[in-house]
């Protein structure tokens, strides 16, 4: 069966000119096969010259109907919180590190990739968070993340004080260095690291993770998806806490500030090639035996 995929679009690596011979493979393998090829402009700039289109990222999803991202899963974070109202694929080429959501590799990439535009490859569906600070009445920071919204302390060694609301219903009150909010993608990230479970990425739930909480007791909590999470900035915390997306976007906060996050409805699509298997993926990259 042949792909439907007929003009690809390539991001790549922010600020990274390394994997320019990458990007100029991919290229030359893809106007091979007869297809259009577009750059963003971040894979312009690792190239010396060329000819093809290019646009920014806002002009991209509307332009394509296949993203390729040559990164790591940090460019796919970037990626799929910039394209997430386009509702294209996306599939990841892992030149970074650990590589969870990049899952193919430069030396497999034309292999992989002739297999997914003959039409071979399996479809993922994964959620983002939306969320948004209310302060006096007026919505600031809206924004999207992939991985998690942290609340966090910075610049201190002060814990923060926060009120934590699951569908308006009180979970608790609690003084700690913040908070995740993953989705079950994120549960390989940062939420990993502050104890929290690992989700099949395809389950319907978000996690809560405690940063070290002054009250031991204080456990990670796994909910429902289709929950409102709200967090409510306690007074005296202040100018000591921070909201940050993805590890990316942050934002500063004040005392008595809301933040509020849910599941957005319209999914990030990712492209795996045939045989992708989340557990392989996981025993590889933990060392899991």
């Amino acid at each position: 069966m042949k792909s439907e995929f007929k003009t690809i679009g390539i991001i790549s690596k922010f600020s990274d000119l390394s994997i320019g011979e990458c990007v100029t493979t991919l290229i030359d393998f893809l106007l091979a096969r007869g297809l259009q090829v577009v750059l963003e402009e971040s894979a312009a700039k690792t190239l010396s010259s060329t000819e093809l289109e290019t646009v920014g990222m806002a002009q991209l999803g509307r332009r394509c109907d296949l993203v390729i991202v040559v990164g790591g899963d940090g460019t796919i974070l970037h990626s799929a919180r910039a394209l997430a109202d386009d509702d294209i694929p996306l599939v990841g080429v892992n030149l970074g590190r650990l590589g969870f959501l990049a899952d193919i590799l430069p030396d497999e990439m034309i292999d992989k990739l002739g297999e997914i535009l003959d039409g071979h490859y399996f479809e993922e569906q994964r959620f983002l968070l939306t969320s948004h600070v209310e302060r006096d009445g007026e919505r600031l920071l809206e924004g999207y993340a992939f991985n998690d919204v942290v609340l966090h302390k910075w610049n201190s060694v002060r814990m923060i004080e926060f009120e934590t609301r699951v569908d308006g219903q009180r979970v608790n009150c609690q003084r700690s260095d913040g908070i995740i909010v993953s989705t079950p993608t994120g549960s390989t990230a940062y939420a990993l690291s502050g104890g929290g479970p690992i989700l099949q990425p395809d389950m319907n739930a978000i996690i809560l993770v405690p940063i070290c909480p002054h009250t031991l007791s204080n456990r990670p909590l796994v909910i429902d998806g289709d929950s409102r999470v709200e967090l409510i900035v306690k007074a005296g915390s202040q100018p000591h806490v921070r909201i940050t997306l993805d590890g990316q976007d942050n934002f500063e906060l004040n005392d008595h500030d809301r933040i509020v996050i849910r599941k957005k409805d319209q999914p990030v699509l990712l492209i795996h090639p045939p045989g992708h298997d989340h557990f392989q993926l996981l025993r590889a990259k933990l060392g899991w035996g």
